[in-house]
């Protein structure tokens, strides 16, 4: 016990980044510090004051520490506490709020005593609300005295939203502590993350509806808190992630003896990334056309914009894009080209517009094949996972109230994952960030290494590896769209609904069968993979546009 509470941990240090920020363009409301929801004023607390951490009572889980906002600027008050992972430095924020409009917030008319240690002095207290008010945040103490009424403030109901559990924090046997986020997410969507977090009791369901999130009643005045053109500009130059592609030649060995007690060996090899990502322009002009049902045998050329693309409908299967039909220049065109490389913006509120999402898109004219690890023996998968046309993104999650980059979204397949600052990989001395681009395939990664889809012993190879051929997004991007700036004007190929490659259907088990037939070694090994692959490897299926993801008008997945 002693031991556990004089160890440190990361979250004793606060999180600070590579390089000071910048003094952002001028502009409206963006990174001015306070943002109205609409007549509730808020601001984002960075900076707390410890007040008890799970490693008090020798806890054998993942540890966390419950923080108090301080200090909390004048006039403001706090709605919420902080908990946070002790495994990463310190590097979070909680709102709170100001009521400017009168009546927005009000004092608890008691508390609540939703958990407390029986090893250590730690209580956790829900407010009581007047009647027309809701709790959004706990107050702790160390003591099981109640906290006075005027610790913590109610909001009004109508500037609150429901909310649900995001990232499981820490868990006992009685309870679970998760992060929390509005329920309802998206470019569109009203609802505040307040930064704090929820107790779960075990067996009480009705404890994770004790809280609310915020609403922003002010959404339609988005301007007054969003990034301007040269505020979006600044961003990128500060954040710009770098593109690493896969370098290495990859080289499997096997050896296996036979009845007859001579060694026979398999040997399986494949180069560095050859597929790399382009221009929709460079596409265009390089010989893809337009097919269309009924009339494969006259397809159109694409103008270079894109400008004769079909503009209305939904994705009806009736028009593709495919590849010129020359197989050398096919060849080719697959290959990409990295020079020309032009990254591609959607700007968008999140979180009612208190965060800024830059979501940039990357083209690549053509999705490799997949390599599968089986055991100790890597093999290429022949047509499983190629396909024609392959659009893939990162996003970065903004703080509107003072422009720091909050967490990354790394795009992977059909899901992807978010990674919070504190854990990316920084560059040069910078703020600035890898991302690696899996090789073939094109899951973008925060580390290099192998990750495994399926399992450790049997699954979809996804490498990356750190290389000098890079893609650096601030040299070469554009924003293709941001619906809250008038000037900003879509180019045509945004809004084509249909394919970027053609659909052609294959099963998966018939090239398993052949992958077996030509690798007696390891035939059994292979069958296996059936069962792992994921169903986007089905077929080689030419995908939609960055316009008809979910992740468009809502959120990441």
């Amino acid at each position: 016990m002693g031991n556990s509470r004089s160890k440190s941990f990361p979250v004793d240090t606060s999180f600070k980044f590579p390089s000071p920020l910048p003094s952002w363009p001028q502009g409206e409301g963006f990174a001015s510090g306070i943002i109205d929801l609409g007549g509730l004023e808020v601001c984002q607390v960075t900076s707390f004051k410890k007040i008890w951490s799970t490693s008090q009572i020798g806890s054998n889980d993942i540890d966390v520490t419950f923080f108090e906002p301080s200090p909390i600027p004048n006039g403001f008050s706090m709605l919420g506490c902080y908990c946070q992972s002790n495994a990463t430095p310190l590097f979070g924020w909680v709102l709170a709020g100001k009521d400017v409009s009168g009546g927005t917030l009000a004092n608890p008319i008691d508390y609540t005593l939703v958990w407390n240690s029986t090893k250590s002095s730690c209580y956790i207290w829900l407010p009581t609300p007047p009647e027309g008010y809701k709790p959004v945040g706990y107050t702790i103490t160390t003591s099981s005295t109640k906290p006075s009424l005027d610790k913590i403030k109610c909001v009004r109901a109508d500037l609150t939203d429901e909310l649900e559990t995001d990232t499981l924090l820490w868990s006992s046997k009685k309870v679970n502590v998760y992060g929390i986020r509005p329920k309802v997410r998206g470019r569109q969507a009203q609802g505040v993350s307040i930064g704090t977090f929820i107790v779960e009791k075990i067996g009480d369901a009705s404890s994770l509806t004790s809280l609310s999130c915020l609403k922003n009643n002010n959404f339609q005045n988005l301007i007054s808190s969003m990034p301007n053109l040269a505020q979006i500009d600044a961003l990128i130059q500060q954040y710009s992630p770098r593109f690493y592609f896969h370098p290495k030649v990859i080289t499997s060995t096997i050896s296996s003896t036979s009845t007859s007690s001579s060694n026979s060996y398999f040997r399986q090899t494949y180069p560095k990334e050859t597929y790399f990502p382009t221009s929709t322009k460079w596409y265009f002009t390089n010989g893809v056309q337009l097919y269309h049902t009924g009339e494969e045998s006259n397809p159109i050329p694409v103008d270079p914009t894109g400008s004769n693309l079909p503009q209305d409908g939904s994705n009806d299967g009736t028009y593709w894009l495919d590849l010129p039909v020359d197989e050398t220049e096919r060849e080719r065109v697959k290959k990409g080209d990295l020079k020309s490389c032009e990254a591609y913006l959607h700007v968008k509120p999140m979180l009612g517009a208190t965060f800024t999402d830059l979501a940039i898109w990357i083209f690549y004219p053509f999705n490799g094949p997949s390599n599968a690890k089986l055991g100790l023996v890597d093999i290429s998968l022949g047509k499983i996972g190629e396909h024609i046309g392959d659009w893939e993104h990162v996003t970065l999650r903004v703080s509107n109230f003072d422009g720091r980059l909050y967490r990354v979204y790394f795009a992977q397949h059909s899901g992807g994952m978010w990674v919070d600052t504190p854990s990316l990989e920084f560059l040069d001395a910078s703020n600035k960030f890898a991302a690696y681009p899996s090789l073939n395939g094109h899951a973008t990664y925060p580390a290099a290494g192998l990750v495994t889809q399926g399992t450790s012993v049997i699954g979809i190879r996804n490498d990356t590896a750190k290389s000098d051929m890079v893609f650096d997004v601030k040299e070469n991007y554009s924003i293709m769209a941001a619906e809250y700036i008038s000037d900003v004007i879509e180019p045509p190929w945004v809004n084509y609904t249909r394919k970027w490659g053609p659909k052609i259907t294959y099963h998966a088990g018939t090239e398993i069968e052949k992958l077996q037939s030509s690798n007696r070694t390891v035939a059994s090994a292979i069958g296996s993979l059936a069962s792992v692959l994921p169903r986007e490897f089905s077929s080689e299926d030419g995908p939609t546009g960055p316009k008809q993801k979910v992740d468009w008008d809502g959120d990441e997945r």
